[in-house]
C-alpha cells in the first residue's frame, strides 16, 4: 500500500482486528510474550491483595504496559530482521541483541518499580 492513498487502507476498526491478530500471532509463537504477560498477571494479583490505591495502579499498569510494549516491538523488530537477511550478519545480531536488550532494562527498572510499590503499600517505605 502506498502511504497516504486511500484506496484499500483498513478502516479504524479493521485496524484493531490487525493489531489483535498481531497480538495473538505474538502470544502463540514467542515463549518471552507469555512469561511476560504471566508476570504481568502476578503483578495484577499482588496488587489486587495489598489493595493498591489509584496512584499505584496507574503506576504497575504503565510498567506493565510498557513492558508488553517493548516485548512486541522486539518480536516485531526480530521479525523484520529476519526477513532483511537469512545469514547470520553482524548487525542482524547487533540489531537483535540491542532489542532484546532494551526489553530486560525495561523489565529490570519495572520490577524495582513494582517493588517499590509494593513496599509502599505494606507501609516498609
Amino acid at each position: 500500500m502506498i502511504p497516504g492513498s486511500n484506496k484499500e487502507h483498513p478502516t479504524f476498526i479493521r485496524s484493531f482486528g490487525y493489531a489483535w491478530e498481531g497480538f495473538v500471532t505474538a502470544v502463540r509463537t514467542e515463549r518471552n510474550i507469555k512469561v511476560m504477560l504471566a508476570m504481568g498477571a502476578a503483578a495484577l494479583i499482588v496488587g489486587f491483595l495489598l489493595q493498591l490505591d489509584v496512584t499505584e495502579w496507574c503506576i504497575i499498569l504503565i510498567c506493565c504496559g510498557l513492558v508488553i510494549h517493548a516485548e512486541l516491538a522486539n518480536t516485531a523488530i526480530e521479525a523484520v530482521v529476519d526477513l532483511a537477511t537469512d545469514e547470520l550478519h553482524p548487525l542482524a545480531k547487533r540489531a537483535k541483541d540491542i532489542a532484546a536488550a532494551s526489553v530486560y532494562v525495561l523489565s529490570f527498572m519495572s520490577a524495582v518499580v513494582g517493588l517499590l510499590v509494593y513496599a509502599h503499600a505494606l507501609g516498609l517505605l
